[in-house]
């Protein structure tokens, strides 16, 4: 936390990783306090019957970033099993607005960091030149793994401004 406005070298982490990792927990430092203190009532509340709730949009940041952890470092998609359990915060939607409420801000932020430990633990194995590995990825044109990677926090950022506006609403 000394140094979350630096993006800096991490250590047991090659330059880019540690670079890509600064501006990743960076926006992690600023979801965490976008949704500071919430109650279930706030974290499950819905704007209107298309809208997705805080707490689905939290558990989507940890199946996004778990779901390119298993992409870009087993080269694989999901299980079937492993859609049972990510597949609601994936999908949001209908979906989510089913299968994701009635938890308490305490479990957005256990699964949360369950998924980032594994990423910290990940990216420890590889160096810079894992990130630049180009593949196939949108519309089958080439992405390398760095723009995957900054894709998952890009995610998170984007979101962060839905949970800002719903918190809005949620405690007016």
């Amino acid at each position: 936390m000394d140094k979350i406005y630096l993006i800096t070298d991490i250590p047991g982490y090659s330059p880019q990783i540690s670079h890509l990792l600064s501006m990743m927990n960076y926006a992690r430092h600023t979801t965490l306090a976008a949704v500071k203190d919430l109650t279930i009532d706030q974290l499950d509340y819905l704007l209107d019957s298309e809208s997705n709730s805080i707490g689905a949009l939290l558990l989507h940041y940890a199946a996004v970033e778990y779901a390119y952890q298993v992409a870009t470092f087993e080269g694989r998609d999901l299980s079937e099993e492993e859609l049972m359990i990510w597949g609601p915060a994936l999908n949001l939607g209908d979906e989510g607005r089913v299968m994701i409420k009635g938890n308490d801000l305490n479990y957005y932020l256990d699964r949360l960091n369950e998924v980032r430990e594994r990423t910290y633990a990940l990216f420890a194995t590889v160096d810079d030149d894992w990130l630049y590995v180009e593949e196939a990825f949108w519309y089958n044109k080439p992405a390398n793994r760095y723009f995957m990677w900054f894709h998952v926090f890009e995610d998170e950022i984007n979101h962060r401004g839905q949970i800002r506006l719903i918190r809005k609403r949620a405690l007016a």
